[in-house]
């Protein structure tokens, strides 16, 4: 078994390559993942090692979850595909190294949330330093992250059993679904 990477979920619909227009090797890679039977609550097969890297990013919903891996300097991530602020596409975010964690910049209003534990970023001064000297913080856990492993080149995604309630799960519930169908609405009207 290869080492963990960190954040993710299950698999239970295609996969997506984000970076790239292939339907026929995404419908292939879509076929390979659905021939491996998915486990009810443990670990979710959700695709094959080079396949990943290759996409360096891949969208599966996971039960009722939708989650995204990423690649990124040879370690595999998932997270929950929202951002935590307004339900935001991760997807097409940048990821930079802020403060020594490699972070994931939401594309809709720039939040920044570490891929390895899922914390929001935030730069901000303190008041009372003379003269106030900007630095970055952390507002805790903000994105639920789920678990990665590897075995013989199979990419699994076991989800976060965290039972306390982690701000992005609002955007996999039925409300935030909505809030979100919302939003790319009035986005489609002002395009």
């Amino acid at each position: 078994m290869g080492p963990p990477s960190h954040a993710s979920r299950a698999v239970s619909s295609a996969l997506v390559h984000l970076d790239r227009g292939d339907a026929a090797a995404e419908f292939q890679a879509f076929e390979r993942t659905m021939e491996k039977e998915q486990p009810a609550g443990g670990p979710h097969f959700v695709g094959k090692k080079d396949e990943l890297i290759e996409a360096k990013r891949s969208f599966r919903t996971l039960g009722d979850r939708d989650v995204l891996i990423i690649h990124h300097q040879g370690v595999l991530y998932a997270m929950d595909s929202y951002c935590y602020h307004a339900g935001g596409k991760l997807q097409n975010g940048d990821i930079e190294e802020i403060d020594g964690k490699m972070c994931i910049i939401c594309p809709k209003h720039k939040y920044k949330i570490s891929l390895a534990k899922g914390e929001g970023i935030y730069k901000g001064t303190d008041p009372r330093e003379r003269p106030p000297v900007p630095r970055w913080y952390s507002k805790g856990v903000k994105q639920r992250v789920h678990t990665v492993t590897e075995t013989n080149g199979d990419v699994y995604v076991e989800l976060s059993m965290n039972t306390s309630w982690i701000e992005s799960d609002y955007y996999q519930g039925e409300k935030g679904k909505i809030e979100r169908a919302k939003a790319e609405a009035a986005e489609k009207e002002t395009s």
